[in-house]
């Protein structure tokens, strides 16, 4: 992977479709294990020490080389980077997750990440997605109209504070991924920056609001190492990095949207979670939408 992700001579995208698809995997599994720490003592704020704590000291030799400011890169690009896809990021987006179920967290965050990064790509770098994307973002619309339509009556005002804060995050993201695109950095030198700024700035709300590290099981801890630390906080971001800079910003963005039937049946076999028709359906267009938006059916590649 990260023989990969320091390659920059290869113009061919098949490395990009890969850390997409791989990225996709992973996030379904955090989106589980993050929902899973609902019912825990794990705070959001603990989870952020794990996500960022160890790819931060993995990736030290990466950022003291860099500095934690390059002069090359803007602080507005790194400022961007760190909260749309770092602590501020994971907060709102933790924080969403234990309040909704991961179909429909799979249907929002996933789908709303393509739409708002082409958003962004169309008004501020007139990016023109052709018509077959515009169908797919189409359809990623009706997914999420179908799940939200379904949970009106159903959901708590807990519920809904998730439902609203899953787009805030997705566009997050989508920040991140245009910021990263301009930044000049590969995936490494950026996860590594981000990685460590995202954990100071969790120490700084540990020392504020406390955590309960020291309280939690070792096993629960264990599996969170390993679904928040190793595979999200490093794995996936290297991957995503290496699909964005390979693809485009719209496109890699496009593929994570196939999260949503990946988190439905997670949800359903490991969380133990409701999958009804609505949800299916929900999940389904949202997939097909961005099979869409990725442009395989176009006529031309954009």
């Amino acid at each position: 992977m990260v023989a990969l992700t320091l390659d920059r001579g290869s113009e061919s995208p098949a490395a990009g479709y890969a850390g997409a698809f791989v990225t996709v995997l992973i996030w379904a599994g955090w989106i589980l294990a993050t929902r899973h720490t609902a019912a825990t003592n794990l705070g959001t704020i603990d989870l952020g020490l794990i996500r960022f704590g160890i790819p931060a000291l993995v990736l030290a030799p990466v950022w003291l080389k860099t500095g934690l400011i390059p002069k090359s890169l803007p602080l507005t690009l790194l400022a961007l980077m760190v909260t749309g896809s770092g602590a501020v990021f994971f907060q709102v987006a933790a924080f969403a997750i234990h309040a909704t179920p991961a179909a429909s967290v799979g249907v929002l965050l996933g789908g709303s990440m393509p739409l708002a990064t082409a958003i962004i790509g169309m008004t501020l770098f007139r990016e023109r997605p052709d018509r077959m994307r515009l169908l797919g973002f189409a359809a990623i619309v009706a997914g999420m109209t179908i799940l939200l339509v379904r949970s009106l009556g159903a959901a708590d005002a807990s519920a809904w504070a998730g439902y609203l804060l899953l787009p805030a995050a997705a566009t997050l993201w989508a920040t991140y991924t245009h910021a990263f695109r301009h930044s000049g950095l590969n995936p490494l030198e950026g996860s590594a920056l981000i990685a460590v700024w995202s954990f100071l700035l969790h120490l700084v709300l540990a020392l504020v609001f406390g955590s309960t590290l020291g309280h939690v099981p070792a096993q629960e801890i264990g599996l969170q190492v390993m679904s928040q630390g190793f595979l999200s906080g490093l794995v996936a971001m290297l991957a995503y990095g290496l699909a964005v800079r390979r693809l485009g910003g719209t496109q890699a963005a496009a593929f994570t949207a196939l999260t949503p039937v990946l988190a439905m049946i997670g949800g359903g076999i490991l969380l133990g979670e409701t999958i009804g028709p609505f949800e299916i359906a929900a999940a389904v267009v949202t997939a097909a939408g961005v099979a869409l938006s990725t442009g395989i059916l176009s006529a031309r590649q954009a």
